[in-house]
């Protein structure tokens, strides 16, 4: 382990992330620090996949930072995800435990693994009010014009995607040389799965989390006075399950197109850590359908090398 200071675990939703991360994290007396960019948030449990049992080895709970450390409705961003992760990383590295990164947030792990310089973004009303009325494809042709700095695989609505704009136009015009990163060594393992295999268990998953009460958890949260724009901000569930709740859409229309935006993003997910191997990062796939021993004994090879 002296050649890298840190492990990360990425792949697209449904590739088995977590329980590797957890089993690894056990086996070598390792703590995980959490890269979805919406599982800081408390209460959106069923909606953001924590499955925070998956933590739990032989009776052992793996500690796990960068879970359930915001409010629902706020906007939590990848400046402040650096900012986080330091202090997580610093904590685990100072007691001499190894830091095991995990998740599918392809921003969130390149702002890492890269070292980006970022700054915190100010709303820019006047960029806001001239984006105001465009359509989500329109804002998305956008965004593509400008280099990749924003977390492109989460932006699926239009206010998303306004504050992607907005950082990006922020960025052209202020350099950044203010803010510096560590360079960090880091052995990247990809879990990669089959199509049709990541479909099937995608499609499984959303009904099992939808009988467990994911509709609930989104009513609940609306009760406790989230407003409804600010949970359709967080994209997927949270954006289909609150128009089903409101009342725009049927039952069977939040399922459907629930169902084809989660295989969507899981495709984009994946275009992003394609594209993370070009800039760069090299990234170790390994078969997630490999029985879990095998694909430790994979890792732990890596690790000796």
């Amino acid at each position: 382990m002296e050649r890298y200071d840190l492990i990360t675990i990425l792949g697209p939703t449904a590739s088995g992330k977590t329980p590797l991360a957890a089993v690894l994290a056990y086996d070598l007396d390792a703590e995980i620090i959490s890269a979805d960019s919406r599982q800081i948030y408390r209460g959106m449990d069923l909606g953001t996949g924590k499955d925070l049992a998956d933590y739990t080895i032989n009776g052992i709970t793996i500690p796990y930072h960068l879970i359930d450390i915001a409010e629902p409705g706020y906007k939590y961003n990848v400046f402040e995800f650096q900012r986080d992760f330091l202090v997580a990383y610093q904590d685990i590295v100072g007691r001499g435990k190894i830091p095991v990164l995990c998740g599918g947030t392809g921003m969130y792990i390149e702002s890492v693994l890269r070292g980006y310089r970022l700054l915190p973004v100010p709303e820019n009303t006047v960029l806001r009010t001239s984006l105001a009325g465009k359509s989500l494809e329109e804002l998305t042709h956008i965004l593509n014009g400008y280099k990749k700095l924003h977390n492109s695989t989460d932006v699926d609505t239009i206010k998303r995607a306004i504050r992607a704009i907005e950082i990006e136009e922020y960025y052209r015009s202020i350099p950044v040389k203010e803010r510096e990163f560590p360079s960090l060594r880091s052995l990247v393992i990809g879990l990669k799965i089959d199509r049709d295999l990541r479909r099937e268990k995608i499609t499984r998953r959303l009904h099992q989390r939808l009988h467990e009460g994911m509709v609930e958890e989104v009513k609940t949260l609306l009760k406790q006075g989230i407003a409804a724009d600010d949970l359709i901000y967080y994209g997927l569930e949270y954006k289909y399950l609150t128009l089903y709740v409101i009342g725009k859409l049927s039952y069977e229309e939040m399922f459907k197109g629930l169902e084809t935006a989660i295989h969507q993003f899981a495709k984009r997910q994946m275009t992003w850590f394609r594209g993370m191997e070009r800039r760069g990062i090299p990234i170790h796939w390994v078969d997630a359908a490999l029985p879990m021993n095998e694909k430790i004994a994979y890792i732990k090879k890596l690790l000796m090398e």
